[in-house]
């Protein structure tokens, strides 16, 4: 679970951390009430994901974490007589950890202990395969070892005093916090080249007007599955917890002979770290930019409100919240009578699909509502362009949107055009001064003499 030794004097008490630590003890504190089950599940199954062997859960109620224990002195006893009796190498906490809470602990365990965070970065560190995903995993990790820099080699500190202990000025803490800044800074420039390059991709999809749709949705819902069902491009799919980290792009053919670019980003969790949110900004902005999410959610899951709420609150902190979205629910071949249908809102536009990546049941029903959702309303309205604009007035005739034209007074043109809403929002972006001179119609005015 680690890689590395390191050994830390605390106060007469020294331990040496081992470089593997399989055998775990877990630790669930639930502020305040009993925990869910579903929730000691999850915490359970990222264990096992990061490599752990759980030998047994600890689970604690109190209405507020304990200042130097976190879950006080009578339950840490607890749990350090079953690392005792069970032999094992590690704790786990399922919750965040502060620094002192950390350091406190393993001086009285006489073991590793690792929190919420530190679990799930070390998941992510294992899933990682591309450069772009390695790099944000280290600038993660960096960042929460930052806040965690102990003096582990006291031996080498410099400011004592005394004969033969004079030294450059500067303690190892010092020296080690230094360092990783600048490592930070430097994995930052890599990931700003890297960020610079995604976005060229994306400028070339909008010139080219291919829509892009990002999958998202909580970890374990099966984002892959129907990623390889809708694409065959054959990503790595099990059923664990953030089998995939990397974000893949793909095109895929609908119906109608149009095509869409679909991007599989990132599972999400509850109480996602903080860094890992910061650190893969970048590839989250695929889901930003995206024209669509598709929302694939767990229809089998007891917690799948709970799941979605998750969701929402990271794309709110990525700032996609105002994308549109299709919500897929996912996996209704473990539900009894789970049946493939289409759920549509007031206006008749496709909001819900029910399927099952596995079996394939309910796919067409999707291809058919990304099919609809960007074949896309037309709307018709008159356009008044003044004598100057004629770089408009081409652009909208190669288009093909004009449908009637006649002369204005001021030597101008009035237009009547058609156009899809999803090309009149991308012309109002590039064009900010078209909104004030659009005028909407029920109907396609007839082409004046």
């Amino acid at each position: 679970m680690g890689s590395f030794v390191c050994v830390q004097a605390l106060d007469d008490l020294m331990f040496e951390r081992p470089q593997s630590g399989e055998k775990a003890v877990l630790v669930h504190v639930a502020l305040p009430g009993p925990p869910e089950a579903d929730e000691l599940q999850e915490f359970t199954d990222l264990a096992r994901s990061a490599g752990a062997e759980p030998l047994t859960l600890v689970s604690v109620q109190r209405k507020l974490p304990d200042v130097r224990l976190y879950l006080g002195s009578g339950k840490a006893e607890e749990v350090r007589e079953q690392v005792k009796q069970l032999d094992a190498e590690l704790v786990i906490f399922d919750n965040p950890l502060s620094p002192s809470q950390e350091r406190n602990l393993e001086k009285f365990f006489e073991c590793r202990v690792l929190d919420r965070t530190g679990l799930i970065l070390d998941i992510f560190a294992q899933r990682a395969r591309s450069h772009e995903g390695k790099l944000q995993v280290e600038l993660a990790q960096l960042r929460h070892l930052s806040t965690r820099l102990v003096r582990g080699w006291t031996h080498l500190e410099r400011q004592k005093g005394g004969i033969g202990l004079r030294g450059p000025g500067e303690t190892q803490l010092e020296t080690d916090r230094r360092l990783l800044n600048q490592r930070i800074d430097q994995i930052g420039r890599r990931l700003a080249r890297v960020d610079s390059q995604r976005e060229q991709g994306r400028r070339a999809r909008r010139r080219n007007e291919v829509p892009t749709v990002s999958l998202v949705g909580y970890t374990n819902a099966g984002k892959s599955t129907l990623f390889n069902r809708l694409t065959a491009a054959g990503v790595y799919a099990r059923d664990q917890l953030f089998a995939t980290l990397d974000p893949t792009l793909r095109r895929i053919e609908l119906d109608d002979g149009s095509g869409l670019i679909l991007a599989d980003t990132v599972g999400f969790v509850s109480r996602l770290p903080h860094e890992l949110v910061a650190a893969f900004k970048s590839t989250l902005q695929e889901t930003v930019e995206a024209d669509l999410l598709l929302h694939v959610v767990d229809a089998h899951s007891r917690q799948r409100a709970e799941q979605i709420a998750e969701v929402e609150d990271v794309l709110r902190q990525v700032g996609a919240h105002d994308v549109p979205r299709i919500e897929v629910f996912n996996k209704i071949d473990l539900i009894d009578g789970g049946e493939p249908r289409v759920e549509r809102d007031d206006r008749g536009v496709p909001t819900r699909v029910w399927l099952s990546a596995v079996t394939g049941t309910g796919i067409a029903g999707l291809i058919g509502a990304l099919s609809e959702r960007f074949r896309g309303e037309v709307i018709s309205g008159r356009l008044h362009l003044g004598p100057a604009e004629g770089r408009l007035r081409a652009l909208l005739f190669e288009q093909g949107a004009v449908v009637g034209e006649y002369h204005a007074q001021d030597g101008g043109w009035e237009l009547d055009v058609e156009l899809k809403r999803r090309e009149y929002d991308r012309l109002v972006k590039r064009e900010p001064a078209i909104a004030g001179c659009w005028h909407e119609t029920a109907e396609t005015v007839s082409e004046a003499g």
